[in-house]
């Protein structure tokens, strides 16, 4: 099953946090919060403007994103939870995030 968000909306899947902190602590599960970064992986086709000309998305599938906390509606779709959220709910967009792991 495939899925397009409608108008300015975005479908992302939530990236994991790390399991330990930077001194090495691991952190059980019942303490972890829900990340609030997450992966692009589909996007609607954006905004009309008030002369009606179609405005595209900021992001992109594949991009890394961070979000608010309490940002978009939680949808389970072929067996995976992932959320649906208005393009204006995405604080920013992760860059260099590959380039900083190989580097580690």
């Amino acid at each position: 099953m495939s899925f397009r968000p409608l108008h300015d909306r975005v479908l992302v899947r939530r990236v994991e946090a790390e399991e330990k902190t930077a001194g090495g602590i691991i952190i059980p599960d019942t303490a972890k919060e829900k990340p609030q970064e997450g992966e692009v992986l589909a996007v609607g086709a954006g905004t009309r403007d008030e002369t009606g000309k179609l405005v595209p998305l900021d992001v992109k599938e594949g991009d890394r994103i961070l979000f608010g906390k309490w940002s978009g509606t939680e949808v389970r779709l072929n067996g995976e939870d992932l959320l649906i959220m208005k393009e204006s709910d995405i604080l920013g967009i992760v860059e260099g995030q590959a380039e900083a792991r190989k580097a580690a």
